[in-house]
């Protein structure tokens, strides 16, 4: 494999979300603590190739965003981040280190009470049309897919050269997929 295959290959898998069901094991959900925010900065270039995430054309630094953290005893094992804008909840990133223990599930299920105590009325997520475990976690939970973008990774690519072209599952990657979930 190519270093870009590999490079390609590593992005995608650690950012898909998990989607399996859970076995629940003893996790408990706190919010991102001014002592969590390197360590937050490090997932995300780690897991996300760099410090940045490109939703919708914008530019978001989830380093300095509200979010959850996922605790298994003293080990982090999942996170999230999130912004809030007027009536709306976007999760930005979504990530579990963990599989089939929940932590996806618990940490969305944070974000979303978090949207609703700030009155929000939607949540919602950008995913690309590589992530079939994104859109197969999404869905399950309750979010219907309401947007397709079509192309729209050629204007990512360009706040963010460092999103490959391929994808999961060998997909190239050109589309932004909407899903969104009703909080009221």
């Amino acid at each position: 494999m190519t270093k870009r295959g590999q490079e390609s290959d590593h992005i995608n898998q650690i950012h898909r979300a998990r989607f399996s069901k859970s076995i629940m094991t003893s996790h408990s959900i706190a919010p991102i603590h001014t002592q969590d925010r390197d360590w937050v900065k490090q997932i995300i270039v780690e897991q996300w190739a760099s410090s940045i995430v490109v939703t919708r054309g914008q530019v978001h630094r989830p380093a300095i965003l509200p979010g959850f953290v996922c605790w298994k005893g003293k080990e982090r094992v999942g996170l999230v981040t999130y912004r809030v804008e007027k009536q709306e909840c976007e999760i930005i990133t979504l990530n579990s280190f963990t599989e089939r223990e929940g932590v996806a599930t618990e940490l969305l299920q944070a974000a979303e009470k978090a949207a609703v105590q700030s009155g929000c009325n939607r949540l919602w997520v950008i995913t690309t049309n590589d992530n079939l475990d994104a859109l197969r976690f999404y869905q399950r939970r309750g979010f219907t897919i309401t947007k397709v973008y079509t192309d729209a990774l050629k204007e990512s690519r360009k706040l963010k050269p460092k999103i490959p072209e391929t994808g999961l599952y060998e997909i190239p990657i050109r589309d932004e997929i909407e899903l969104e979930k009703n909080l009221h």
